[in-house]
């Protein structure tokens, strides 16, 4: 991403500012084809992944160019977040757009979809090996729009808990399996907190205060609360379950559980340092915990309230929208899909839960540890409300950062910063789509 846009809650910062244009010049480099031999199907991909996961889809896409030098294929990384989306609309909205990208499902529905991106052929999908009963209901209902599949979803990425297993050991917080105790409830989770505390002498846990959206959503989720009416034109947020899951938040912060200020790199760097001994956030971070030697492992976020709920995104494959797209070049696309979808275990190595069921009860997965430790979350998984202002990097996520964040610095009281969020949605609400 720009190191002058907003942060985007769901992804870090500092690796894809960093890496990610870099990764995108060399995978285009390394992977284009042989473009002066004529007859070849051409296979252009645009994707968002930088960092860790750039480097390891670059190394999955060298192993698929290797087995099909029938392809010319093509893969170029962009700037994470606004950067990427808006030009893969431009691209898509001129005609002009390459065969295949990245795109979040929780943005599927607000992208326009029946004008900017091209239905996927299911027939073709299916001559590939791959068919609906592949993927869990709720992915795949999600990625139809309109009675069409519009998404081929390749992972699942869900709010999850970190945890230092020698931290956690002296805190009486792991079971004789060595893994951390599940708890269950409000008073359960403080306490998990509190105990994490006292080993650590600063904090219980890491959070991203300045952005907590994926916190809010996860807790608000668990209350069963709604967001928008049925047809997305109205906002039915519930005040009363919004300002539990607000004071709950706030209460952490008051009793020095969790830093009242603390950005992402921070809240990476005090799960590393052992500053605290939990840490809540997406699961892309396991490589980092990983090359740092630290000991760790993963479950899924506790159900602090009354159902299993966890925010969360999944990485689709979708087809922008050409002009005159080539029937030799989309066969050969929906056969990249269907060979990346086979190989998703490599990519889940980097923390994203498999979308496609076969890989996820494959023993190559299971063997992942701690990546394997929360797949059960699967089916649980809270997108982000739909609207052409939500999702992953969206400007709903901003607008929750920015009201939001007073509760934990305690610059904000809990109805104080709902009025905020809610006056900046309804705005959002207010506005035309631009797309």
């Amino acid at each position: 991403m720009l190191e002058d846009s907003p942060p985007p809650p769901p992804y870090r910062p500092n690796r894809r500012a960093v890496l990610g244009g870099l990764l995108g010049a060399a995978g285009a480099l390394a992977l284009s084809g042989c473009g002066s031999l004529g007859g070849k199907p051409r296979v252009r991909e645009w994707n968002l992944f930088g960092g860790g996961d750039g480097a390891r889809l670059l190394e999955i896409h060298k192993q698929y160019v290797a087995e099909h030098p029938n392809v010319q294929f093509e893969a170029h990384t962009l700037a994470w977040g606004p950067p990427f989306y808006t030009k893969l609309a431009m691209s898509a909205a001129g005609g002009r757009a390459p065969e295949v990208a990245t795109l979040h499902l929780s943005r599927l529905k607000g992208f326009s979809p029946t004008t900017l991106l091209d239905p996927i052929p299911v027939d073709l999908l299916n001559e590939a090996g791959i068919n609906e009963s592949d993927f869990l209901p709720a992915s795949w209902n999600r990625a139809m729009v309109d009675g069409k599949l519009y998404a081929v979803p390749l992972d699942t990425h869900p709010f999850v808990l970190y945890y230092n297993t020698d931290i956690c050991k002296k805190a009486g917080l792991l079971g004789p399996d060595g893994k951390i105790k599940p708890v269950k409830g409000v008073d359960a989770f403080v306490d998990m907190l509190k105990a994490a505390k006292d080993v650590t002498g600063k904090y219980g846990a890491s959070i991203e205060t300045t952005n907590p959206w994926r916190m809010w959503w996860t807790l608000y989720g668990q209350l069963e609360g709604k967001f928008f009416n049925e047809d997305g034109t109205q906002l039915i947020l519930d005040d009363a379950k919004a300002l539990e899951a607000l004071d709950l938040m706030a209460k952490l912060a008051a009793d020095g559980l969790v830093p009242r200020s603390a950005n992402y790199p921070a809240l990476v760097a005090q799960f590393s340092s052992g500053d605290v001994g939990l840490s809540f956030n997406g699961e892309w971070e396991v490589t980092t915990y990983q090359t740092a030697k630290m000991p760790f492992s993963m479950a899924p976020f506790p159900v602090v309230y009354d159902v299993p709920k966890y925010a969360g995104d999944a990485h689709t494959f979708v087809l922008p929208h050409q002009a005159n797209r080539s029937k030799d070049d989309t066969k050969a696309t929906i056969e990249y899909i269907a060979w990346m979808l086979k190989h998703s275990a490599e990519w889940a190595a980097g923390g994203h839960i498999p979308a496609y069921q076969p890989v996820v009860t494959s023993q190559e997965y299971l063997d992942l540890k701690p990546q394997a430790e929360y797949r059960s979350v699967a089916p649980d998984v809270f997108f982000d409300p739909d609207a052409w202002f939500s999702g992953s990097g969206a400007q709903l996520q901003n607008e929750a950062g920015a009201a939001f964040s007073g509760v934990f610095s305690g610059q904000s009281t809990p109805k104080a910063a709902l009025a905020q969020f809610k006056a900046a949605t309804q705005t959002l609400l207010d506005t035309p789509s631009p797309v």
